[in-house]
């Protein structure tokens, strides 16, 4: 298991703060960049050799959200093959937040995103019932063989009800930090007001603007997902 502190705590100051856990799941295709992801998360670390995950492989980021919050993330790193997918079920539960994961130069990695999401959507539930908040996120886009555009990504979140979307790089470090950041606004915001409709603004980017207001990342542009 990997740990990581994300700011250096005083002695007796983290037993001090107030702590949240938070079990988030990362799903998608095999060879995504899932676990490269999670370890440039956790660990700020980069490597092109790993092997493909078996079953489910854990990882824990300790996030010094606040003077007086801390949050503990348990980070779920499941096995993209279809052989392991009857076990989902036992993975999904008690998960409040989710990571759809494809590859921007894998066009069907991008179609299964669809798929992940509705077994997602068909085995998981929060407390009150609501759908876990998904976000998707298109990986390597630091690679110029691309095979998905903006407009189809952006479609598919409207229609398939993700939180939002946001590339990223985890061999460049781009928008890893921040797209976690937005989706632990979104569950700490589910956790304080136990409502469904808390979504606000969704997480969007393309190759323009990024401004970043109070941890949620917006898109200045022209187009964007409405998701």
């Amino acid at each position: 298991m990997w740990c990581h502190l994300s700011h250096h705590l005083k002695n007796g100051e983290y037993n001090r703060a107030t702590e949240k856990l938070f079990k988030v799941i990362i799903i998608g295709d095999p060879g995504a960049g899932k676990t490269s992801f999670i370890r440039r998360y956790v660990q700020n670390a980069f490597r092109g050799d790993y092997k493909a995950t078996i079953g489910v492989d854990f990882a824990l980021k300790i996030v010094r959200w606040s003077e007086n919050q801390t949050i503990k993330l348990q980070l779920w790193d499941i096995a993209g093959q279809e052989r392991f997918t009857w076990m989902t079920r036992v993975y999904y539960k008690e998960a409040q937040g989710c990571i759809i994961m494809f590859d921007l130069t894998s066009r069907n990695s991008f179609k299964n995103a669809v798929k992940w999401k509705k077994d997602v959507d068909s085995k998981c539930f929060l407390e009150d019932g609501a759908p876990v908040p998904c976000m998707l996120l298109a990986n390597k886009c630091d690679l110029q063989e691309r095979e998905v555009d903006q407009w189809e990504i952006e479609t598919l979140c409207r229609e398939h009800g993700f939180i939002g979307w946001t590339e990223t790089s985890a061999k460049d470090d781009l928008m890893v930090g921040d797209c976690m950041r937005f989706l632990i606004e979104i569950m700490m915001k589910y956790n304080r007001f136990q409502t469904t409709d808390i979504f606000g603004p969704s997480l969007k980017l393309g190759k323009r603007t990024i401004e970043e207001t109070n941890g949620i990342v917006n898109q200045k542009a022209s187009s964007s997902c409405g998701c």
